[in-house]
């Protein structure tokens, strides 16, 4: 049973840890609290399943085509939204109100648009069968979203670590006016940014939809408040600390619901939110930034 927990556990966090480190990746270079993320998430999951039912979609197929779409409409409302307050250098509070406002707006012409009633993916989607290693059960879904997110968050790791591209947006990160002296076109690293973080949002609602098998216009909303205690828990801006603390937060809630109450993880969730705050405000493994006048 513990064994069984702990699997499940992992496979959700893995998804936590999708979803937050495209959000970790835009306060870590772009420098701004993008609350529109949560709806790249929605988006993402309605893409799969518009691909699914209406043409018959492997998804296989449609996994990286809503990813990539989600990616395409980060970069559009990206554009629309932060451009203007990045090139007159607004502080974080003003792109935290103009995203609030938007993802408002767009949470409700959604749920206008396709209703708030939850949606299924089609049942033969993927098959239902398990198979059964030392006793613990794992579905087909379940090795696809644990390889779906091996895959996207080792090439989003290799990128940042192992490219010329990765190295810009490091120097992006740590000074974008020093990095556009230095030849940086930062204006498109900021899209490529805001891309590579809508498809993440993208990737992790169609996984996390094909989980629960519940998709509904509200759903992305939920997870922003899980992928604020990862980030913050794991150190704001580090990849390496929200991929860990998506993964813990995952096996704390199982396991609080499987042996507690499946009411409390939340509470359980934020309450380790609190405690590292109160311990390590600067996360499990961010660093504390000296300011001098």
């Amino acid at each position: 049973m513990l064994a069984q927990q702990l699997v499940n556990g992992v496979l959700l966090g893995a998804t936590y840890a999708l979803f937050a480190l495209g959000f970790t990746l835009i306060f870590g270079v772009l420098r701004v609290i993008n609350l529109v993320y949560g709806f790249y998430f929605s988006a993402g999951a309605f893409m799969a399943l518009f691909l699914t039912r209406q043409y018959g979609w492997p998804i296989v197929a449609a996994l990286p085509v809503a990813a990539a779409g989600a990616g395409v409409l980060a970069i559009a409302l990206d554009w629309v939204l932060l451009t203007r307050l990045r090139r007159v250098g607004a502080p974080e509070l003003a792109s935290l109100m103009v995203t609030l406002g938007a993802v408002l707006a767009l949470y409700a012409a959604s749920t206008a648009l396709l209703g708030p009633d939850i949606r299924r993916l089609p049942p033969d989607l993927i098959g239902a069968e398990a198979m059964v290693i030392a006793g613990v059960r794992i579905t087909a879904a379940q090795v696809l979203i644990l390889v779906a997110t091996a895959v996207l968050v080792g090439g989003l790791i290799a990128l940042m670590r192992g490219t010329r591209l990765g190295l810009a947006l490091r120097a992006m990160a740590e000074n974008p006016d020093a990095a556009g002296l230095m030849g940086i076109d930062t204006g498109r690293l900021a899209a490529l940014v805001s891309f590579i973080s809508g498809a993440l949002a993208g990737a992790g609602g169609v996984l996390i939809g094909l989980n629960f098998n519940a998709i509904h216009p509200y759903m992305g909303e939920a997870m922003m408040l899980r992928g604020f205690v990862v980030i913050i828990v794991g150190g704001l801006g580090d990849i390496r600390g929200a991929l860990i603390a998506g993964l813990l937060l995952g096996i704390v809630e199982v396991l609080t619901a499987g042996y507690v109450a499946s009411g409390l993880k939340e509470a359980v969730a934020f309450a380790i939110l609190v405690a590292v705050l109160w311990t390590r405000p600067v996360g499990l493994f961010g660093r504390a930034v000296v300011r001098r006048a």
